[in-house]
């Protein structure tokens, strides 16, 4: 993994990631004119990604003035175990110069990650993100209880699924509230919608004016509390161990919630960041959102649009309905 640590690095990160198409490169737009929660979070995120199960190595190539602390972060990542190395656009003595320094780094790493053995490891060592997005009326219906099955087949393995997008438990959060693991985990969901409800009154906006969107209302989808009772199928039927804040790792295994905007990059960059090593995204008007260092398996909730985005899907729930499948 080649990633910035600011948005100026973007140019050299994106050379390198060209030079050697077998790196992933990561620019982003973060990492300066940031303060307090949201500088922390931007680390959490970046740090996320450099320590995650499938990197096997990361160059985080900084400005060298930004507000995050860029050294701090790669001494942080190296004392976890990470094989991670850090430089700068200004101490290399500009762009052309840390192009050639960063791939002649990336290439090594490239070279140690190829002698990485496999092994095969236990279910109850995977995290799995659920994510639903350009959602429509069959969602509730076929993929997101379909996607809820293999959620709790998951947890009774022993493994972990992670639920996001907290603006779209409104309407639904007392399900979920009803199974937590503790009076602490309810209180935290019901917080937390009550917080995302009130910030947007605070802007003097309804957050039923976004949600749903205008595709799900063309899918057929009504209200917010429809598209919230389907969405939460996703998690499946489990006891919900924790709530947990944006990009944050779960420290409980099972069927956790994670604290997300109910916007799918932003979610599936979260729920990556703490650590799912797969996506399911399931969707009814065919969404292409995928992530750089996690697989994103896509899920139609019905044949149509499946034929008609075949390139993108992966798997049709429409056959729920059209061909009577089991979920």
């Amino acid at each position: 993994l080649v990633m910035s640590t600011v948005q100026c690095a973007n140019g050299a990160v994106r050379r390198i990631g060209q030079a050697l198409p077998d790196v992933v490169a990561i620019p982003h737009i973060y990492g300066c004119s940031q303060l307090g929660d949201d500088l922390a979070q931007t680390r959490r995120t970046l740090e996320g990604f450099a320590d995650h199960p499938n990197v096997a190595a990361v160059l985080l190539v900084s400005l060298g003035c930004e507000s995050l602390a860029s050294v701090e972060m790669a001494d942080e990542l190296k004392a976890r175990g990470v094989h991670c190395e850090l430089i700068g656009v200004q101490e290399s003595g500009g762009t052309a110069q840390t192009i050639a320094r960063g791939t002649a780094i990336a290439r090594e790493m490239l070279e140690a990650a190829a002698r990485v053995l496999r092994e095969p490891v236990s279910l109850a060592e995977l995290t799995v993100g659920v994510e639903c997005g350009g959602s429509d009326a069959w969602s509730g219906v076929t993929a997101n209880p379909a996607l809820g099955v293999a959620s709790d087949m998951l947890v009774q393995a022993g493994g972990t699924v992670i639920l996001s997008e907290t603006p779209e438990f409104i309407g639904a959060e007392h399900l979920l509230v009803a199974r937590a693991a503790s009076p602490e985990v309810g209180a935290q969901t019901d917080a937390a919608v009550a917080r995302w409800e009130g910030e947007a009154r605070r802007m003097g906006v309804d957050m039923r004016g976004a949600q749903p969107t205008p595709g799900n209302i063309a899918g057929g989808l009504t209200t917010i509390e429809e598209k919230s009772l389907g969405a939460i199928q996703k998690g499946g039927s489990t006891t919900v161990q924790e709530f947990t804040g944006y990009s944050c790792r779960p420290t409980r295994r099972g069927l956790v919630l994670m604290d997300t905007p109910g916007n799918d990059p932003e979610s599936v960059t979260a729920m990556v960041a703490g650590g799912a090593q797969v996506v399911v995204f399931t969707t009814g008007r065919g969404s292409p959102a995928g992530c750089p260092i996690a697989p994103v398996i896509k899920v139609a909730t019905n044949t149509e649009m499946a034929r008609r985005m075949a390139d993108d899907m992966d798997i049709d729930a429409g056959t729920v309905i059209s061909a009577g499948e089991p979920l």
